[in-house]
Formats: C-alpha cells, sequence, structure tokens
C-alpha cells in the first residue's frame, strides 16, 4: 500500500481517508482525470481541503493509493498446478483489471498522465503494481529470474491489446500464454 506522508498536525482519520479514496475514484469516473482537483475532490469526500493536503500532494497520489491495493488484490493468482495454467490465469486477472476494474481505470489514467507529467510517471514507476505482480507469478513458475524484462514480455501483449482500445473478447489469453511459456522453456 502506499504511505501518504504525514505532515504533522491531527493524527489521519481513517474515516477520512477512506472517504477521500472512494471520492477519487468517483470522480475519476465522473469528470475524467483532467477535471478531477483537490478541491473537488475534498468536497465530494466531506473533508477540508487541509485534510486532503495534509496526506497527500497531488491528485495522482490519491489515485495510486486508491488503486494499488485493489490492484494487488484482483492481480493476485492463486498457485496452478501447471506453469502454462498460472500464467493463463494471470493473463485472465490482468484482462479483468485493466478493461474492467475501476482500479484498473484508475492505474490506465496514471499511465497516460506519466505519459506528460514527470512527477506523475515518477510515482507510478515506483509502484509499479503490474510489474511486482507479474514477477510474482514468474517466481513461482521459474525457471529463470523474474526480471522486469521477462515481466514486460508477459504484460506487454495484453497490456497493448487493451491501452489501444481492442476489444477484450477478442483476446486469447491461453493462446498468448502457450506462447509466453514456449518462449521462457525455449
Amino acid at each position: 500500500m502506499i504511505e501518504a506522508k504525514g505532515r504533522g498536525g491531527r493524527p489521519r482519520s481513517e474515516q477520512a481517508r477512506e472517504a477521500v479514496l472512494h471520492a477519487v475514484d468517483d470522480l475519476l469516473l465522473e469528470v475524467g482525470y483532467a477535471a478531477l482537483t483537490m478541491k473537488g475532490i475534498a468536497e465530494r469526500a466531506g473533508v477540508g481541503r487541509q485534510t486532503v493536503y495534509r496526506w497527500w500532494s497531488t491528485k495522482a497520489e490519491i489515485l495510486l493509493e486508491a488503486s494499488v491495493a485493489d490492484a494487488q488484490e484482483e492481480l493476485a493468482v492463486p498457485p496452478a498446478a501447471t506453469p502454462l495454467a498460472e500464467i493463463t490465469a494471470y493473463l485472465d486477472a490482468l484482462v479483468r483489471f485493466l478493461a474492467h476494474s475501476p482500479a484498473g481505470a484508475a492505474y490506465r489514467t496514471l499511465l497516460g498522465a506519466a505519459e506528460h507529467d514527470p512527477a506523475v510517471r515518477e510515482l507510478v514507476s515506483a509502484n509499479d503494481v503490474v510489474g511486482a505482480s507479474a514477477r510474482a507469478v514468474l517466481d513461482r513458475i521459474g525457471p529463470g529470474p523474474a526480471s522486469e524484462r521477462a515481466a514486460a514480455q508477459l504484460v506487454g501483449p495484453a497490456f497493448f491489446w487493451i491501452m489501444s482500445g481492442r476489444d477484450p473478447a477478442g483476446l486469447d489469453t491461453h493462446d498468448l500464454a502457450r506462447g509466453f511459456v514456449a518462449g521462457r522453456t525455449a
């Protein structure tokens, strides 16, 4: 989980924190990232702007924190009997996350913002939930290291498919998994 920075003052209210995290998700879907403001998030959450700024510096920090915990849960797949089954299950989870999940929508939004904003790029890079989940699966299935490159090779095709607006139903994750496993053992 992303730790919001403490800036002194009263202890963080878990109720206020949850309200802010829910507000940012709701507003993202309603108004989009460009129109999302710290003031709007505070108003939707029913807290003062000072409360929001006490814990987060930017809307990107709030959005990332709101999406990371859900992403970790949604991208975690249990061990399977074979590497092929495990990779297929992971790719299915990745496609669901990217194409259908509110946390995935937040993650896609942050990636788009990272393209133009170095601070968002650094934030996303430092909290690479997709890469971390892919490496966790690769660590379990072996052989070979669960490097960033291997994780990128695993998530890349599904990621490109979804991020370029293609229909998720047209993606054959089992076929992608078969090709990935064959490439790893060659």
